[in-house]
């Protein structure tokens, strides 16, 4: 592991990184199996979309997005926590149960996995969730689809359990994505 990467949270100004970022994760061969977005998609939103995305991941309680920066100020890796509050529904149209953590966009450049950067994007996000107050986050989770064994072994390892809760992924309802939780420490 290369202790010369840094673990931050995304700036409002960065929104073009975040982009470049996005696009790239989503030109990865394993995109179609973990992310929801498509690369049309995501060219063909507008600068303002990438904009706004940034500014609401870069302060705030409802979202933060951090990044694995190299020392040449490369992004190599992010993840981003969603808040979701008890009561309110979730993106799958479930009412949420106790206000939760969320983790999404998981994404390490190819050349930088198996170093240790996943798990130090983790450790950051994961000490932020559990920072917050007023509520506190009762737990964090996360979707994985059921060709990714490779991400779930992750989730896994770094703590995570399958929760039970299956849902269709919505561009293909043929296809399951399973529900893993970490309760709070």
């Amino acid at each position: 592991m290369d202790d010369q990467y840094v673990m931050r949270a995304v700036r409002a100004d960065e929104w073009e990184k975040v982009k470049e970022l996005r696009i790239a994760a989503l030109k990865d061969p394993a995109a179609p199996v973990a992310f929801l977005e498509t690369l049309d998609q995501a060219e063909s939103r507008t600068d303002e979309f990438w904009q706004d995305r940034a500014k609401r991941a870069s302060h705030g309680r409802n979202a933060r997005q951090f990044v694995a920066e190299a020392p040449d100020g490369e992004w190599v890796g992010s993840v981003t926590v969603l808040v979701e509050e008890g009561g309110i529904p979730d993106f799958f149209e479930w009412v949420v149960e106790q206000t939760q953590g969320h983790l999404v966009g998981v994404f390490v450049r190819p050349e930088q996995r198996g170093t240790g950067l996943t798990e130090r994007l983790f450790a950051a996000a994961l000490e932020w969730a559990w920072s917050l107050e007023g509520p506190a986050l009762e737990r964090v989770r996360l979707f994985v689809h059921e060709d990714n064994p490779r991400a779930a072994a992750f989730y896994q390892r770094f703590g995570f359990r399958a929760s039970g809760h299956v849902v269709p992924v919505p561009a293909d309802p043929a296809s399951k994505e399973f529900e893993y939780v970490l309760p709070r420490p």
